[in-house]
């Protein structure tokens, strides 16, 4: 188990009020779900945070604009398989004809739907089977529409919290999809955030824009950002705890541990799961100079090509991680860096220790990889995700498009 303070992970549900439905109308070349929805039963305060890509999807621009009004929002409807990114105005058209056609099917505002897509970049949603979807969506209370948005991942991510706000229990879950183009600057990433607590709108964005600094922006898959990016928060509030409407309220220290655990298990996951990935690599950072630096150099390791391949190949070449801290922007005393892999120590005072180069191998081969470094320039912290770079990552990406 997780824990963050007093807020443990639990098993997967859904709060109070939401149902959703994810279903296969031959969007993509195999059989698989490919559309759904996610709805909740009453309008709900909402954020997002999107791509920091210029080419930005259609889809994330129209759902950027929406929550942006009013910060509110009852349902998402979603697809795999075509990004609707790059298609231009036909495009932003689809993308907001996509929008209504919903509204009209639950009774609702258009300005309270978000659209969300995944996929190939370039080609131009096919608007009758779209259509067709629409009208097949029904309610249902499983995990359908988890499997939805999947295009090279090998299984959903989810993750889910309850805790007690006002004497009543709060749940947040949310559920992502991600595992190539991942180097969020906010991957291709889209992430949804349910919950019944209730939220003034634009306290909920702060504390999202705050919280995915430290989970969603540090990790990376590959280095690319994709165009369509796209986390998004709903709370409607029908646990019937108190609003919370500030920083100063009694349960909002709980309400942002909750929804940091959240978001942070459903980076790992999305790190664990990148194309061709064997494993997870966690980098922790400590004695950096800030907080800001802590997370850069711990991104930069985890991102690094040269140790994400060592780390496939269970290979403990230490200097291709010093090297990576060498080029950073980070303060750095250059002759007080510490590194340890798995908790076995490589490095003293930046110099070379004798270690056991076979148990070292051999505890690489795990499905976690752990590299711990210590700046010695300050008291700030810094962690970051990421995975090894295999020889299926390059297979994949060889032949996304065909």
């Amino acid at each position: 188990m997780i824990k963050t303070d007093d807020v443990t992970l639990t098993n997967f549900q859904w709060p109070t009020g939401y149902y959703n439905d994810g279903i296969e109308v031959g969007l993509g070349q195999s059989d698989k779900l490919d559309f759904g929805y996610l709805v909740s039963e009453v309008p709900a305060s909402a954020a997002g945070t999107y791509t920091t890509n210029k080419f930005q999807a259609a889809p994330t621009k129209l759902t950027k604009n929406t929550i942006n009004q009013a910060h509110q929002l009852q349902a998402v409807v979603m697809n795999s398989a075509c990004a609707n990114s790059c298609t231009g105005q036909q495009g932003e058209q689809n993308a907001l004809t996509e929008q209504q056609l919903m509204a009209q099917k639950l009774g609702i505002d258009a300005n309270l739907v978000g659209v969300a897509s995944t996929g190939l970049i370039g080609a131009q949603l096919p608007m009758a089977k779209i259509t067709a979807g629409i009208k097949q969506l029904s309610p249902h209370h499983d995990d359908n529409v988890t499997k939805a948005v999947l295009t090279t991942d090998k299984k959903p991510k989810h993750a889910c919290v309850q805790l007690q706000m006002g004497g009543k229990t709060v749940t947040i879950t949310g559920f992502a999809k991600g595992s190539g183009m991942i180097h969020p600057k906010m991957a291709t990433m889209l992430g949804f955030v349910t919950t019944d607590a209730a939220i003034d709108g634009n306290l909920l964005q702060q504390t999202l824009s705050q919280t995915v600094d430290t989970t969603f922006n540090q990790i990376t898959v590959d280095g690319d950002t994709s165009t369509n990016d796209m986390l998004v928060v709903m709370a409607n509030g029908m646990a019937g705890a108190p609003k919370l409407t500030s920083t100063d309220d009694a349960d909002f220290s709980t309400f942002e541990q909750g929804l940091h655990l959240v978001l942070q298990e459903l980076a790992k996951q999305i790190a664990a799961d990148g194309e061709g990935a064997t494993k997870l690599v966690e980098c922790n950072v400590k004695g950096a100079f800030n907080e800001l630096e802590g997370q850069e150099v711990a991104k930069a390791i985890v991102g690094s090509n040269l140790v994400k391949a060592a780390i496939f190949g269970q290979d403990p070449n230490w200097g291709r991680i010093i090297s990576t801290i060498g080029m950073t922007n980070a303060h750095v005393d250059i002759n007080h860096v510490d590194i340890e892999v798995n908790g076995i120590k490589m490095v003293k005072d930046s110099l070379g220790l004798p270690f056991d180069e076979q148990a070292a191998h051999d505890s690489m081969g795990a499905s976690k990889v752990v590299i711990d470094v210590d700046l010695h320039v300050g008291d700030a912290t810094g962690q970051a995700w990421g995975c090894d770079l295999t020889y299926n990552y390059v297979k994949i990406n060889a032949s996304y498009h065909t």
